[in-house]
């Protein structure tokens, strides 16, 4: 009897990994604690990430910066630490030619990682004002800082050409994508509609923009959206996938699926987007991946493991997939970093 009930398990588990079928070869990269938002550097042999891994001795996220030959055969590897462990950390993102970081941090806010938000049970993410952007060395070493307004500077990502980066930031009174020269330079507003746009990354020729977008249509979502900004907060459960040309122009959203439609990031053809998306699920927290046409049709899912798969992104030469994963966490709360060759 033991011995047919390991081979219906063995069976399960080999029916279900084979209907991820666009990835093969699949590795995990970090073990323990919370791994998120690894991206590829521009020669794709790192990846920059933030972790609270207590084992690091970290109290809230740091930016790190993982050599992926290192981690996919030492399990044991501990990656550089960037940021300089003041405040919390968010968004890092290599700059052109791989000698540098990009990422927000509250570090001149103070020392101390922010106190987490009242949520009032809700699921709710804090929107600190004292976040700023900055650009670091891999030794650490702060050489730049590209935001000093009031409030929140944050989520930049760096276009493929190594011109441009696209950030959030909520100084015109809402959460509006805004673009820069990459030394800074030439801050401009790109999205005007009301609502949270956020967590955008550019097309692979550098032409368009994706991104993520809550957009309150009744009055009573317009009351709670601006209430909660008034508080530093965002509600992401409501949010779909829009796209726009760098200047802000041809505005489309591509999906309509309702719940959480976030995490998005263009396929190497730049014809379609890979996203995460709990649309599919009943109880809310059941979080994979998604691919859909920039045009809203051909949706396909892309995992099935485990409930949270999301934070996808594409290796420079399309040939690998990087995301985080709660899959093999032995019924903790980790989530970790997953990488895997794709397979159209």
């Amino acid at each position: 009897m033991k011995t047919i009930f390991s081979i219906f398990l063995l069976f399960c588990f080999h029916f279900a990994f084979a209907q991820e079928s666009h990835l093969k070869n699949l590795k995990q990269l970090t073990f323990g604690g919370d791994n998120a938002e690894a991206y590829f550097s521009f020669n794709g042999r790192n990846l920059t990430f933030q972790s609270n891994n207590k084992a690091w001795g970290l109290e809230c996220d740091q930016i790190f910066n993982m050599s992926i030959e290192k981690a996919a055969r030492d399990t044991t590897y501990r990656p550089a630490k960037i940021s300089n462990g003041d405040g919390r950390t968010t968004c890092s993102y290599f700059m052109p030619g791989d000698k540098q970081i990009l990422f927000a941090s509250t570090h001149l806010g103070g020392k101390e990682c922010p106190a987490p938000p009242e949520t009032q049970g809700k699921y709710l993410w804090a929107v600190y004002d004292t976040y700023d952007i900055f650009v670091s060395d891999l030794n650490g070493k702060i050489v730049k800082q590209l935001t000093n307004t009031p409030g929140y500077d944050a989520e930049a990502t760096v276009s493929p050409k190594g011109d441009l980066i696209v950030f959030t930031s909520d100084r015109s009174g809402d959460l509006e994508l805004w673009t820069m020269n990459i030394d800074g330079s030439n801050q401009k507003q790109i999205t005007t509609g009301l609502g949270y746009d956020g967590g955008a990354f550019f097309s692979p020729d550098g032409k368009q923009l994706v991104f993520r977008s809550s957009r309150p249509k009744t009055d009573a979502e317009i009351k709670e959206y601006k209430e909660l900004l008034a508080k530093g907060l965002v509600a992401p459960t409501n949010m779909e996938i829009y796209v726009c040309d760098i200047d802000g122009k041809n505005l489309k959203q591509v999906t309509q699926l309702g719940k959480a439609n976030w995490a998005p990031f263009f396929h190497p053809s730049g014809k379609k987007i890979i996203f995460s998306s709990n649309h599919h699920s009943q109880r809310g927290y059941d979080f994979q991946l998604y691919m859909i046409n920039v045009d809203g049709t051909g949706l396909e899912q892309i995992t099935n493991e485990s409930i949270f798969n999301a934070f996808p992104m594409f290796s420079p030469d399309g040939k690998k997939l990087v995301f985080s994963s709660n899959r093999n966490n032995h019924g903790t709360r980790d989530t970790n970093l997953f990488i895997a060759d794709w397979v159209e």
